[in-house]
């Protein structure tokens, strides 16, 4: 094994996001508005100090809510940039907000932010980053590389010899054989 799954199985911060999350995909728009968010706030940090002020985010961001989160005005930013619970940066608090808004217009264009995704997927990196720095505010080649492939969208979330990454394998293997309606 290499990398994350080196060092977060059994880890007290990390143990469970990375059996349970990382790699998994997702359709959940609070979700996805969350993991964009926390990959967002994680730059020039450790994800382990992100993990920790989790509940903090989803506190101070009103559960992440995507409408609530777009309606923010100067006093909710003020609150935000004064709320210990989260990162304090002015750039990544506007970025947000921004984000939250462009969730709305992709809502309206593709039905909802899984669907946007899936539109453009399969993508490779440089595709996906820069779809994203022409969507998105403060979404780097790193920042939309983590997001994409936290959700399964980009491959190498876990070594070929991690035990989530066969989880994943028969899940995407389970889904492909279920009929679907389309």
């Amino acid at each position: 094994m290499s990398g994350y799954c080196l060092i977060a199985p059994g880890h007290p911060v990390h143990g469970h996001y990375h059996d349970h999350e990382y790699g998994f995909p997702q359709r959940d728009e609070r979700e996805l508005f969350e993991r964009l968010l926390l990959e967002i706030n994680q730059a020039g940090l450790s994800w382990e100090t992100i993990l920790k002020k989790r509940e903090g985010f989803r506190a101070a961001y009103d559960g992440f809510d995507v409408d609530t989160v777009a309606a923010y005005g100067e006093r909710d930013i003020e609150r935000l940039l004064n709320d210990a619970r989260i990162i304090r940066n002015r750039l990544k608090v506007h970025a947000a907000v921004h984000n939250a808004q462009v969730i709305q217009q992709l809502r309206a264009s593709h039905g909802s932010f899984a669907a946007w995704l899936d539109a453009h997927h399969p993508r490779d990196k440089a595709g996906w980053v820069k779809l994203f720095k022409k969507t998105f505010r403060f979404t780097g080649g790193e920042i939309t590389g983590e997001f994409l492939m936290s959700l399964g969208y980009l491959p190498g979330a876990h070594s070929p010899d991690c035990p989530v990454y066969a989880r994943l394998q028969k899940m995407r293997t389970d889904q492909r054989s279920v009929p679907t309606d389309r």
